[in-house]
């Protein structure tokens, strides 16, 4: 259960500015749109995808582990990471069971199944796009539970780009499109209340101890 004593009390330590600054980012953060990568091998693309999902509102992100470990590099997220909820899996069945237990539509990102371009992707509800591996792309097992996918269109010779420039320029693309229709894609008031007091937290010198004095008296 929320507790808004302690979360009033909490933000006593906030400036106005830090407290205004929170309210003003919440008011385009979204988890109608999520991001989930599959085995990214660098963890310098996994930072900079956390990067992006802060620049452009996304909350979320959903991070499959299964084979390279973990692959968040903190200096390269530059503090990014404090800022958006990462979830990690062990397993790919284990992050898809639990998107598509949350109501999300699993949309595959792939050059080679051409079916809707990031241009002509319509939202039909809840949207988590998954990307894949920098060398094999997705697996066949997100393929196969994929919903629909969609890829970017280029001219060029390369088949591919860099999966932190593919999650960047698609969330640019669709994340503005979201915003701009008619969807419920802002945050629930109790969704704005559990960052509000994440973020406060993290914004606090030894806030654990602060807590333990506050609960203790």
């Amino acid at each position: 259960m929320f507790n808004n004593e302690l979360f009033t009390y909490l933000e006593e330590f906030l400036t106005p500015e830090r407290k205004a600054r929170f309210l003003e980012v919440l008011a385009n953060r979204t988890n109608y749109l999520t991001v989930a990568l599959e085995d990214v091998f660098q963890l310098h693309n996994t930072s900079a995808v956390v990067r992006s999902c802060d620049a452009f509102g996304i909350q979320s992100l959903h991070v499959v582990e299964e084979r390279f470990g973990q692959r968040l590099d903190k200096n390269i997220a530059m503090g990014a990471q404090q800022w958006v909820d990462v979830n990690r899996y062990n397993s790919n069945l284990d992050c898809l069971h639990e998107l598509k237990r949350q109501g999300y539509q699993i949309v595959a990102t792939t050059p080679h199944d051409q079916s809707v371009t990031i241009d002509n992707f319509e939202f039909s509800g809840k949207t988590a796009l998954f990307f894949g591996t920098e060398w094999k792309g997705l697996s066949k097992e997100v393929l196969e539970a994929s919903d629909s996918s969609l890829y970017i269109p280029m001219v060029g010779f390369s088949e591919s780009l860099n999966i932190s420039v593919s999650v960047a320029l698609t969330l640019r693309h669709l994340a503005n499109k979201l915003r701009n229709s008619k969807l419920p894609w802002q945050l629930t008031k109790e969704e704005e209340l559990h960052i509000r007091m994440d973020w406060t937290k993290k914004s606090i010198k030894d806030v654990d101890g602060i807590i333990k004095r506050y609960l203790a008296d």
